[in-house]
Parts: C-alpha cells; sequence; structure tokens
C-alpha cells in the first residue's frame, strides 16, 4: 500500500507511576523514587514508596489473577463496591520481573513490571492519535491498495485501516464497479449503519431529489448527517461511473482547520466548543435534529469531532451578544476550512472506493455538467468497528512475528540430533501437508506441531527445553506448545499439536512397521515419551475426536527430516496462520 507522510502530531500522555524494566526501580514521571530488589516481601511502611504512589484501589482493580478476573474473557468477577474502605498494601516486592503486593484484606496480586511500564491508551479518536495534514502532504499520492491485494493480504488490509485511522481517508483501486459492491467493502472492517437513505444511497441527479448531494451543484467541504446523534463517523462513496466534465471529489482535515482555528483565534475556537448548534433534516418521511457543538472536544480539551454543514444548520437563538460572537468563530473556521491549502481535491473513477472519517474529514465535490453520467454509491459505517478490526489485525501480525522471530532464532538451531534445524523440520512439515491437500488447520498445526521443544515466553514459565527431551526427562512439548498457541489458535490447531506425542505412541503400538522406519533420535525419545500405548491406551487414543488429526500431523512429522530441502520460509505461511487466529 502506497501510504504518504504526513504531519505527526503529538500524543498526550498524562503522567503516572510506573515499574522500569529494570528489576528493583520504580519510576515517577522519569524519575527513579526507590528501589525494591529485596527478594522477599516487605512490610509497606519498611518501603520508601508509599501507597499513594501506587494507588492501592487502582492497583486492585487492575488485578489481573483468576479470583478477580475470568481467565477466558479478562473480564473483572468483583465490584468496585467489594472491596473494603481501608484497602492497603501490605506488604510487596519484585521477584522474578513481577511486582508481588499481599493485600490488608489477605489477597495477593502479581503484576508484570512490563506492563506496569506501559504507557496510557486512549481510543484514538481524538486529535493526539492523529496525523493533521494540509493538501501538500499528499503531493507524492493518496494513501491507497488495490482491492485485490487488500482481501488476501491481511497487512495490506491493516495499512489501510490504519490509514483511515491516522490520515482520516484511504482510496481502493479496483473495486469491482457493480451495485452494491460497496456494501462487500464495508463489510470488510465492520457492519452498515442503516439510515433514513437505506443500507445504501446513490449520488446521482435524481428528478426530485431530497438534498443537494443528488444534483449537479458544486458542495462545499461539509459532514454528511450531522443532525443524528450518534452521527455516523465512516462513509464509503464508490465510483460505479464518472463520464461528466467536473465532479471532482475533495476533503479537507477538518481537524487540521480546527487546530489552526485554535491557534489563531482560540476565543473563536472556544465558542464553537461550548454552543450547541441545532442541525436539523426533514422530508416527507424524516425529522432529525441533534443539537452539538461544531468542534467537540474531549474533557482534556482535545479535538474528537468537527460537524459542520451550513445545509443542516437551523435557526439558532439566544442572547445577540452570543449570537455575534457565534457567527464571527462560525465564519473564520468556515473560512479556514476554504483556504487553498487544505483542499485535496482528486477524481474518482470507476472501481474506486473512497474511505473516509465523517466526523473528521469534510467532504466536497465541484458542480458537474450533465454531458455524462456521474454515479456513486454510497454507505455508512462506523470507526469503532473499524478500529476493532485493526486492533485484531494488528494483534495477530505481533502473535505471527513472535512466532516468525522463533524459526528465524532458536528455531535455527539443530533439530534433535536430525540432519535439519528445528526451524527446517516445521516447515517441512507445513509443506508436506500443504501439498498433501490438508486443510489449513492441518497445516498450521503440522507447522507448528514442534514449538514446545523451544524457550517459550512467560505464559510457558518453567517448561522444559528440547534438551531437556534429549537428556532424558520428558518436555511434555505437544502439551507446552498447545498451550502456548491456544492464545491465537483454537483447538482444530491445537489439539493435533498436543496429541502429535501420543499418536506416534499410538502408531508404533498398532503399526509395527511404523516404528521401524523411525530415526534413531526418534526411537530414543519414543522410549523417553513413554514407549508405545498399550493395548488399552491405543483404543482409548483411537476414540479421541482428533486422532486422525493428530495421526497425519505424526506422519507428516515423521517426513520431515530430509535435509536441504526446498520448503517455503515462514513468510509464505503468514496469510494462512492469519485466517486462522482467533
Amino acid at each position: 500500500m502506497r501510504l504518504p507522510a504526513g504531519q505527526c502530531s503529538r500524543a498526550v500522555h498524562p503522567p503516572g507511576i510506573r515499574i522500569s524494566p529494570a528489576p528493583g526501580r520504580l519510576l515517577r514521571d522519569g524519575e527513579v523514587v526507590c528501589t525494591t530488589s529485596t527478594p522477599t516481601l516487605r512490610a509497606a511502611e519498611e518501603n520508601t514508596m508509599t501507597t499513594t504512589e501506587l494507588s492501592p484501589y487502582w492497583l486492585r482493580d487492575n488485578c489481573p489473577c483468576a479470583e478477580c478476573r475470568d481467565p477466558r474473557n479478562g473480564q473483572k468477577l468483583f465490584q468496585i463496591t467489594d472491596l473494603p474502605d481501608d484497602l492497603a498494601i501490605a506488604a510487596r516486592a519484585e521477584l522474578d520481573g513481577r511486582l508481588e503486593v499481599l493485600w490488608s484484606d489477605g489477597h495477593r496480586s502479581r503484576y508484570p513490571v512490563g506492563w506496569l511500564a506501559e504507557e496510557d491508551g486512549e481510543d484514538g479518536r481524538t486529535e493526539s492519535g492523529k496525523q493533521l495534514w494540509d493538501a501538500a502532504d499528499f503531493a507524492a499520492g493518496l494513501p491507497e491498495a488495490h482491492w485485490d491485494s487488500y482481501l488476501a493480504d491481511p497487512a495490506e488490509r491493516a495499512a489501510v485501516l490504519a490509514a483511515v485511522r491516522r490520515s482520516g481517508f484511504a482510496v481502493l483501486r479496483g473495486v469491482p464497479a457493480v451495485e452494491r459492491q460497496v456494501l462487500a467493502v464495508a463489510e470488510t472492517f465492520g457492519y452498515v449503519r442503516v439510515t433514513n437513505y437505506g443500507e445504501l444511497f446513490d449520488v446521482r441527479v435524481e428528478p426530485d431529489p431530497n438534498n443537494l448531494a443528488f444534483t449537479s451543484a458544486a458542495i462545499a467541504p461539509h459532514s454528511d448527517n450531522p443532525y443524528r446523534d450518534p452521527v455516523p463517523t465512516l462513509q464509503l462513496l464508490h465510483c460505479l461511473e464518472n463520464s461528466a466534465t467536473g465532479g471532482d471529489s475533495g476533503l479537507v482535515d477538518g481537524f487540521r482547520a480546527a487546530a489552526l482555528l485554535r491557534a489563531e483565534a482560540p476565543e473563536h475556537f472556544a465558542v464553537l466548543t461550548r454552543t450547541p448548534v441545532p442541525f436539523v433534516f426533514r422530508d416527507r418521511g424524516t425529522e432529525l435534529r441533534a443539537d452539538r457543538p461544531l468542534i467537540d472536544v474531549d474533557p482534556l480539551g482535545r479535538i474528537r469531532e468537527v460537524r459542520f454543514n451550513n445545509r443542516s444548520i437551523a435557526t439558532l437563538r439566544g442572547p445577540a451578544a452570543e449570537l455575534d460572537a457565534f457567527y464571527a468563530a462560525y465564519r473564520a473556521f468556515a473560512a479556514i476550512t476554504l483556504r487553498p491549502a487544505l483542499q485535496l481535491e482528486f477524481r474518482l473513477d470507476p472501481g474506486d472506493c473512497l474511505i473516509f472519517d465523517n466526523v473528521r474529514l469534510l467532504h466536497a465535490r465541484t458542480a458537474f455538467a450533465q454531458d455524462g453520467r456521474r454515479h456513486l454509491q454510497g454507505c455508512y459505517a462506523d470507526l469503532d468497528s473499524l478500529s476493532s478490526t485493526l486492533s485484531v489485525l494488528e494483534r495477530r501480525s505481533a502473535a505471527l512475528d513472535e512466532l516468525a522471530a522463533l524459526f528465524e532464532g532458536e528455531g535455527a538451531g539443530e533439530y534433535l540430533g536430525e540432519a535439519v534445524t528445528m526451524a527446517e523440520h516445521m516447515l517441512q512439515a507445513g509443506a508436506l501437508a500443504e501439498a498433501a491437500g490438508a486443510g489449513p488447520h492441518l497445516v498450521a498445526a503440522a507447522l507448528l506441531h514442534d514449538v514446545g521443544h523451544l524457550s517459550l515466553d512467560k505464559h510457558s514459565q518453567g517448561a522444559l527445553h528440547g534438551r531437556d527431551l534429549m537428556a532424558g526427562t520428558d518436555n511434555r512439548h505437544s502439551h507446552t506448545g498447545a498451550d502456548w498457541l491456544a492464545r491465537w489458535f483454537g483447538p482444530e490447531v491445537t489439539e493435533p499439536v498436543r496429541l502429535h506425542v501420543a499418536a506416534k505412541r499410538y502408531l508404533c503400538a498398532v503399526e509395527p512397521e511404523y516404528r521401524a522406519r523411525l530415526s534413531e533420535a526418534s526411537e530414543y525419545t519414543l522410549q523417553v515419551q513413554g514407549g508405545p500405548m498399550s493395548e488399552q491406551e491405543a483404543a482409548g487414543f483411537a476414540a479421541h475426536p482428533g486422532a486422525e488429526d493428530a495421526v497425519a500431523v505424526r506422519r507428516w512429522d515423521d517426513e520431515a527430516k530430509e535435509a536441504d530441502a526446498a520448503t517455503p520460509d515462514f513468510t509464505h505461511f503468514r496469510p494462512l496462520l492469519a485466517a486462522l487466529m482467533r
């Protein structure tokens, strides 16, 4: 995806108390307050850190233990009023990268130091999470991607959605120019917002228009549906035909315009943030009204929404002095939105679909002659769904990066006495499953079946390594790997991983020729792992619903030991894994 750089805005992070990643150091606003390196819990009054420096109710409200949060969904299992009125930290210590706290009511909590050091986040809706722009910032081109790439590559889709959240818009090229296709675009990241215009609307010249958008007239920069509360926060416009002279599209960064007003005339900015404006829409079957300011800010004063639509502002009532102040501010703001430097103009061709933030960007259109047809189809959606989809894609990407690092790092080491590395072995297994036409879940299971041999992260603390297995101790890597992978994958992937060692023991019990083909290293690990199953154990395994998949993974596992075999790298499997992730 081509994403031109915009103007970076500064993120606003409220100050707070943090534990640094370095063991034993407590930070407050970047300064060392005290050290807590003592390896045992100490009474609070013996420590120089006070309970106010680590707010007791904040800390306890965020306790991650299974007694306080449902381990399946992370939701809290208690009410804030359940905590005692005199809650206090009785003792605390930093142990093994975690802050351990003993509470005055006897409860014990453990917090990862890294979590305590995290920066404060926000919902991404305010100016602090955006790149405010002028038209010149896109001189090299618009943020855009091709529809086929967007559908096929999760990274491309994430780049498009990130552009919408960061810069306020993106364009998809090559979207099939067929009716109702705009709905399919919206459904790739969220849900269509149905309004009085229906689930979609046609932007073309109508014989009896209820909105100037359905004429050939020029349309000045504006927000859509400001008379709704809540207003649709996203709009999509898909070009089906554009052969008329004129009819070019335009965008203005409303947040940038508002920021300029704040800098140039702070008194005007203040008026527009505190004056409710009556936005109204009426037609034969609709009567809508929302009283909202032109510029909406959050409690910290950061710009969060812009509603600007001259055609929808009804009569504002009030004392003359207040009306004079409003109209002076309104005119100043309107003049800024019309500055040429802020107006980005471009033409949508058939197959182009513009996605933009309707509570930030103002969109416009030049007049067009009726010497050809201009037909766009549009629909509304919401930013929360787009942000949700983007967050999931980013979470999956981070997980895949973690897996890739295992393959490229420790996975490059030897594989338990075989002639291939661990990574080569797993990649070969995945490739064999793929060549056999196995389902995606089995390809993933074959690819990842031996991750439990590696040094995994905190989710598997205390787990043994592949070296332990070769030294004669069963590291139960199938279970460790399955448990670790369960953060991202469902049982269709994790259970064949969990059972692939049991499948080896099963096959040795029921297929004598199978055991005869085992490599020397595999025969050795068979003995460490419990040897062939008994007749009763084999019957129990065969009755397991995942036995067939586990046996398939096991067979690919046994074949995947060919030195110098040509296999795809981990990147080849990323789209498949991403599609399977929860």
